[in-house]
């Protein structure tokens, strides 16, 4: 599945588009320091943190992209700073479970 294939699939809204990535696996967390540590390179990332600080740990994490997920806003200065370092965003309604459950059927897991 790559990132140009989640919206159709999942029903997620684009907020960001950056290069087509693949997407490799799923991390779930709101915590910035603990996505730091265990988000892997090629993971959809599912938080509700849609600030500058989220993108700049996807970058670091190598994320595909990041979901936002119960209508969660992306901030202005983030949207920038993911247009500028190619980070992928996209939104949904949905919680963090039922977003990643969402994928992992479309990606068969």
């Amino acid at each position: 599945m790559t990132t140009k294939e989640l919206s159709a699939a999942c029903g997620f809204a684009p907020a960001v588009e950056a290069e087509t990535r693949e997407i490799a696996g799923i991390f779930t967390g709101d915590l910035l320091s603990w996505a730091m540590g265990r988000a892997k390179e090629g993971d959809a990332w599912f938080t509700v943190m849609g600030n500058v600080n989220a993108v700049a740990v996807a970058a670091l994490a190598d994320c595909a992209c990041i979901v936002l997920c119960h209508g969660a806003a992306l901030d202005a200065v983030a949207k920038t700073r993911a247009e500028e370092q190619g980070i992928n965003i996209f939104t949904t309604d949905l919680p963090e479970f039922e977003a990643g459950f969402a994928l992992a059927r479309a990606m068969k897991l």
